[in-house]
This record gives structure tokens, C-alpha cells and sequence, in this order.
């Protein structure tokens, strides 16, 4: 468990840093490439952005640590702490200091999220599930990207960031599940993972979802996009988590401290976004990120 705590937190640093860094570069992309691949063209040409992929890449690595040694209901919910930690790292590129209320949101997300997780006490599971299991839950995760995609291409601004982050946050936990399938597959040798559906199950839905995010965080400010995707990836594998391995959490009395840490975290949460916005604020004033030469 140890590991997976670990290795769980190093993962959210390096998603926070990836998040802020993809932002700032899919700020200045023009509106007229929303939902084309021409997006990531432009992107790539970024150096601010690459560098932002090579978070993501570290982040992937340290993630399938975490999931080959724990259950997924522990390692996704410990990705909340990408958001504080992205409001700091956020804050010192745009030279933008911290109230003394902003800390002490920090501060109430972070102990809600250990005590919430103390109170719950994710354990057990198993480190695969049958086809069988995962078909309703494929069709149920089809349905609810669909609809919030969906949302997402009729409506503009904020409505499509969250819209849009909700999406990229079903993508990426469900990149989990099936990431943990894979690394299960590959205790059985190289063989067995390589032929897994689930590796490439995994690599399809983590391309869709970061497709999507780069989408969201085009749409309007982090302070929109950064929250939907942070609670949203949590929430959403914990139920993976519970329904796909089997996962259990504590219930009866121990509810009502799960809940009061949620609720608290979703306060700190609230706070944390309205100081992203000032943030956000600061950084539409600095200069743009630089791009790539190119050769003619």
C-alpha cells in the first residue's frame, strides 16, 4: 500500500505540472481549431506543450506502478491532490502570491482527502476482471461520454470546458481500469500483454481522453476545465474501482465521515478554482509560449 500511496502522489505532481503546461500553450490556439487534429499540430509545435507530454509520460509510468500495487479506488482518489498542486505550480510561473485564505483551502482539501480515504479504507479486489464484467460498464461508459461530448460540441465557454473535462475524466479513468487489467496480463509474461485487449484498450482511451482535455482547456480558463477533471477522474474510478475489480469500501457509520470529507473537499475545491481564475487572469498577460523552428 505504501508503494501505491507513493507512487499515487507522484503522479498527480506530474499531472499537475503536464495540466498547467498543456494550458498554457492550448490558451493561444485559434477557436477555429476546436475538435480537429489540426489542434495538435499546432500544439506539437510548442515547446511548452512537449514538455507537458513528457509530464504526461512520467505521470503514465508512475500511474501503472501505483495501480499494479494497489486498488484503484485508493491510487485515483489520491490524483485530488493534482489540483492544489497545480494552482501552486500555476501561480509561480504567473508570479501571482497566495492569499492566506487560498492556503487554507490547500491545506482543508488535502487533510479531507487523507482522512476521507482513512474512513473509506479501499482494500481488496481483484487485479483483473472478465470480458463479461467489462461489457456493461463499456456500454455504460459509451452513454456517458456521448452525452457529455455531446454537450460539449453545442455549447461554448465554461459549459464546454466542464463538459468537455468531464469527458476527458471518464477517458482517463477508465485508462486506469484497464491499465490495471494490462499490468495484471503482464505478471502472466510478455506474451499474455501484449495480446491483452486491455493494453490497447488503454492506449485508445488515453488518446481520447487527452484529445478531449486539449479540447476542454481550449474551451476556457483552468479554473473551468481543472476541478470537473480532477473530482471527476476520482469519483469515477472509485467506481470502476468497486464495480469492474470488486473493490470494497468501509460503509455504515463510517459513511458519515466520507461524506463530510467530501463535501469539505468540495468547498476547498470551490476556492481553489476562484484562485485559479485570478491566476488565469495574470497569465493571459504574460507571453505567449515560444514555438518550434521549423525547417522550410
Amino acid at each position: 500500500m505504501v508503494v501505491s500511496v507513493l507512487f499515487a502522489l507522484l503522479t498527480a505532481l506530474c499531472n499537475g505540472m503536464a495540466s498547467v503546461l498543456q494550458r498554457r500553450a492550448a490558451a493561444t490556439a485559434p477557436p477555429d481549431k476546436a475538435f480537429h487534429l489540426s489542434l495538435l499540430s499546432y500544439l506539437v509545435r510548442h515547446k511548452v506543450w512537449l514538455a507537458g507530454i513528457g509530464m504526461v509520460i512520467a505521470a503514465a509510468l508512475c500511474q501503472a506502478t501505483a495501480l499494479a500495487t494497489g486498488p484503484v479506488a485508493l491510487v485515483q482518489p489520491i490524483f485530488i491532490i493534482e489540483l492544489p498542486f497545480t494552482l501552486l505550480v500555476s501561480s509561480r510561473l504567473a508570479r501571482c502570491p497566495l492569499s492566506r485564505r487560498t492556503w487554507l483551502a490547500v491545506g482543508l482539501v488535502t487533510v479531507s482527502l487523507g482522512l476521507g480515504l482513512a474512513a473509506a479504507a479501499p482494500s481488496g479486489g481483484s487485479d483483473t476482471a472478465s470480458t463479461r464484467a467489462w461489457i456493461p460498464v463499456l456500454i455504460a461508459t459509451g452513454c456517458f461520454e456521448a452525452t457529455t461530448i455531446a454537450i460539449g460540441v453545442q455549447t461554448r465557454g465554461n459549459a464546454r470546458a466542464v463538459s468537455l473535462a468531464l469527458a476527458a475524466a471518464c477517458g482517463y479513468a477508465l485508462t486506469a481500469a484497464l491499465m490495471k487489467n494490462a499490468m495484471a496480463a503482464l505478471s502472466q509474461g510478455p506474451v499474455q500483454f501484449f495480446t491483452s485487449w486491455e493494453l490497447y484498450g488503454t492506449a485508445a482511451a488515453g488518446v481520447g481522453a487527452l484529445f478531449l482535455l486539449q479540447n476542454s482547456l481550449q474551451a476556457a480558463a483552468l479554473v473551468a476545465s481543472q476541478p470537473a477533471l480532477t473530482l471527476g477522474d476520482a469519483l469515477i474510478s472509485v467506481s470502476y474501482g468497486v464495480t469492474v475489480f470488486g473493490e470494497n469500501l468501509r460503509t455504515g457509520w463510517w459513511l458519515v465521515p466520507q461524506i463530510i470529507a467530501v463535501l469539505a473537499i468540495g468547498a476547498g475545491v470551490i476556492e481553489l478554482s476562484r484562485s485559479l481564475g485570478l491566476v488565469h487572469q495574470r497569465e493571459r498577460r504574460m507571453p505567449r509560449p515560444r514555438t518550434l523552428k521549423t525547417s522550410p
